[in-house]
């Protein structure tokens, strides 16, 4: 959707669901997207920006709203994200 609108996030994106499991791991289910947002922003970015290794980052959690009657039926499922925006105070 951002190549559609014009942007290129191609070497600055990063999936907190990846950023959380070892390479080599057995995922499964994978990770809820809040709860790796979550240990992402708070045990890993908030780190990087008192360090000065990151100035602004963008936040976005994204999240599918299931129905086992829209998959039944082929149809699309709707989505939501919310993004913030974190940067240094002397940015």
């Amino acid at each position: 959707m951002t190549e559609q609108s014009g942007y290129d996030i191609e070497g600055v994106h990063r999936d907190c669901g990846l950023m959380i499991y070892n390479p080599n791991q057995q995922i499964f289910a994978g990770g809820s997207g809040c709860a790796c947002s979550a240990v992402v922003t708070y045990g890993y970015i908030l780190q990087q920006l008192k360090e000065n290794k990151l100035k602004r980052v963008l936040i976005v959690a994204t999240g599918a709203l299931l129905s086992p009657t829209l998959v039944q039926q082929k149809e699309t499922i709707p989505c939501i994200a919310h993004g913030v925006v974190l940067q240094r105070a002397d940015v």
